[in-house]
């Protein structure tokens, strides 16, 4: 059995690997038997994954066990350290667990087997489905990989919406996209696990808060209902609304500098209303309406829901969509839309969730990353949702079945 681990600090190269040692003997083995790759996070089933692919290997379905956690952070962001770390120690725990099990195989059948780890795509922003495909497909190609076998409760990002798109974008590749055989947790596990922690009595506390504000804390009945429904909230959302543990001082200072930013969203709000009143009373000024696209840099889960109803809260744009990191948002003004991508909400909603040093990130116009879907001055073509959750542009596909015999085009917006 061979077992090289890369450094989970760093993307993998071909120098963190051995190869003169197990790069021989996965080539080797890799004339009769292929090569899979294993994407891991934290889950439920990954110990049962990691047993079913070493089982595979020991009965010669594959050469080498390459285990790989794509980042969904990038080197030099605030928390990517911590991150990495926990990173690496989740590998190390998937490696020790394929190298007891290829111990405890009969005979000498995981002699041969190369067990590799690393950490990929840390060196750049990965935003949805293709980007994780593509770095897990360069990965697959650099080392000889015919396969990727995923866990069946994988969930790149915290974000359990993204697993089917990543198995269909995996489906477009020469890739072989298989799903570990493995059982998962009953609903009744995951509904006890849900209302159970730190995340509970986090949302118990907020609620129960909130509910004050909005009542009598003085008064014994108020008390009385106020418990009652922070109980019911935090039961039914606290795994839902919070998408890590609140910890120290990460928790503390993300509820000072939230406060901080109240009343800056409030000053937009009413610079906004001005505007907009000012444009709709006078006709002499412009009203263009439009649909536009911006990739934004804050992460998934609660900083990408609280930039969306920011903008939707901001009066002369609207958040239509949130696919990925892409937000689909019509505005009314062409001073509304050059603010979005000017990206001032988005750098205090950086702000409120990674500090200071993360607001001075480019914003969407420095990068690139936005499009106007609409009007004389459009970029991009207005996408068309198709039933599968993708992209198709309807034109092309008109004149792809005209064509006949020529391939389709599928456009992911």
């Amino acid at each position: 059995m061979w077992w090289v681990t890369d450094d989970a600090a760093e993307s993998v190269t071909d120098d963190a690997v051995d190869a003169d040692s197990a790069g021989d003997a996965v080539d080797a083995g890799s004339e009769t038997r292929p090569t899979v790759v294993v994407p891991v996070e934290p889950s439920p089933t990954l110990r049962a994954t990691v047993a079913h692919v070493v089982e595979a290997a020991t009965d010669g379905e594959f050469s080498a066990l390459h285990f790989v956690e794509i980042a969904s952070w990038r080197d030099g962001d605030p928390g990517s350290d911590d991150r990495t770390a926990e990173a690496q120690r989740v590998l190390e725990r998937v490696v020790a667990w394929a190298e007891a099990d290829l111990d405890d195989a009969d005979g000498d059948a995981g002699d041969d087997v190369a067990v590799v780890s690393a950490l990929i795509g840390a060196d750049e922003y990965l935003f949805g489905p293709d980007d994780y495909v593509d770095v897990l497909a360069e990965y697959a190609e650099e080392h000889d990989a015919d396969t990727v076998l995923l866990d069946p409760e994988y969930t790149p990002v915290g974000n359990t919406t993204l697993l089917q798109p990543l198995e269909f974008a995996l489906s477009n590749t020469s890739l072989t996209v298989r799903t570990a055989p493995v059982g998962r947790p009953t609903r009744p596990e995951r509904l006890r696990s849900e209302a159970t922690g730190v995340r509970f009595a986090a949302m118990f506390g907020l609620s129960l808060a909130f509910y004050f504000v909005l009542g009598d804390p003085l008064y014994w009945f108020d008390w009385v209902t106020g418990v009652a429904t922070a109980a019911i909230v935090s039961i039914t959302l606290s795994r839902i609304s919070l998408d890590a543990d609140p910890a120290v001082p990460r928790t503390p200072m993300r509820l000072v500098r939230g406060a901080i930013y109240v009343p800056v969203l409030l000053y937009e709000i009413l610079v906004a209303n001005l505007v907009v009143a000012r444009v709709i009373l006078d006709p002499r000024l412009p009203i263009e309406p439009s649909m536009n696209r911006m990739r934004v840099i804050v992460g998934s889960g609660l900083p990408l829901m609280t930039l969306a109803n920011s903008i939707t809260l901001t009066p002369g744009t609207l958040t239509v969509r949130a696919r990925d990191s892409d937000l689909y948002v019509h505005s009314l003004l062409p001073w509304a839309r050059e603010g979005l991508f000017d990206g001032g909400l988005e750098r205090w909603t950086r702000f409120v969730y990674y500090g200071r040093s993360a607001a001075r990130l480019p914003t969407p116009r420095e990068r690139g990353d936005h499009a106007v879907l609409q009007g004389p001055d459009a970029t991009e073509e207005l996408p068309i949702a198709a039933a599968d959750g993708g992209e198709t542009d309807v034109e092309d596909a008109e004149a792809t079945d005209t064509a006949g015999g020529a391939e389709e085009e599928v456009t992911d917006a």
